[in-house]
């Protein structure tokens, strides 16, 4: 698929919690003229964007439905527990699962975190949105275990977070729709990566230049022998008799 298919412009979406910047900002540049528009989309919705066409690539939290999709892990988030900052748990620089064990704990519906064992004691209720869970911590009515990145997104100067040593964790990984490799998905990807400008793997690196066909230089003179010749020597002029 050609850049013409996608109106020549690139659409990133993102999950909450990443922060693309970086990537955004080396996009331009080195592509200045291509418009770079960046898509914030809930972690449950952010495939279903990308199989309606509606973006070229996103910044997921894995696991996610790899049907038709190609996908490339990035990197690993630290869980922390979200407290207010008069808790027990702040005490201690880092927790682990059982230490909360006494303690409520929210699960919004949104959250992305795969558990096998429920931690603590259930809340209340269950909250639709993680931002809901961050405002009930707030209030006092239970804790909230995120990624680090969503901890930070959700600041308040009332709470604070440690981090859970032995907690599922979450994995932010780029994806695209295999059938829609466009250059400029390629172009991301090599970003993404880290490759150069000049990288032999880009797609837009320059070939490389021809070398100039080297002259031949003077053919060296051939060795003599090893047999110096001598010069013959002048007899040297005897006196004549007086």
């Amino acid at each position: 698929m050609n850049d013409g298919e996608t109106g020549g412009g690139f659409r990133l979406a993102y999950v909450p919690g990443v922060t693309p910047a970086k990537w955004v900002n080396i996009w331009n540049e080195r592509l200045p003229d291509v418009p770079l528009t960046l898509i914030s989309t809930p972690a449950s919705e952010i495939v279903a964007l990308l199989r309606d066409g509606a973006a070229d690539a996103a910044f997921v939290r894995l696991p996610v439905d790899r049907d038709g999709l190609s996908v490339i892990p990035l990197y690993v988030e630290t869980t922390v527990v979200v407290t207010p900052k008069d808790h027990a748990v702040t005490a201690a620089d880092e927790v682990s699962v059982a230490d909360l064990a006494d303690d409520e704990v929210l699960r919004p519906l949104d959250d992305t975190l795969e558990w096998t064992t429920k931690p603590g004691q259930p809340a209340f209720t269950d909250p639709a949105t993680t931002a809901a869970a961050i405002e009930l911590v707030a209030a006092g009515t239970g804790l909230l275990l995120v990624p680090q990145s969503l901890a930070r997104l959700h600041h308040r100067k009332d709470l604070t977070y440690r981090p859970v040593t032995d907690a599922p964790q979450s994995q932010i990984g780029l994806a695209w729709l295999t059938d829609a490799t466009t250059d400029r998905v390629e172009d991301f990807i090599g970003i993404v990566r880290g490759r150069t400008v000049n990288s032999s793997r880009g797609r837009n690196a320059p070939p490389p230049a021809e070398k100039p066909a080297r002259r031949q230089g003077p053919k060296p003179a051939q060795k003599s022998s090893g047999h110096r010749t001598e010069r013959p020597t002048r007899k040297k002029k005897g006196h004549r008799p007086r």
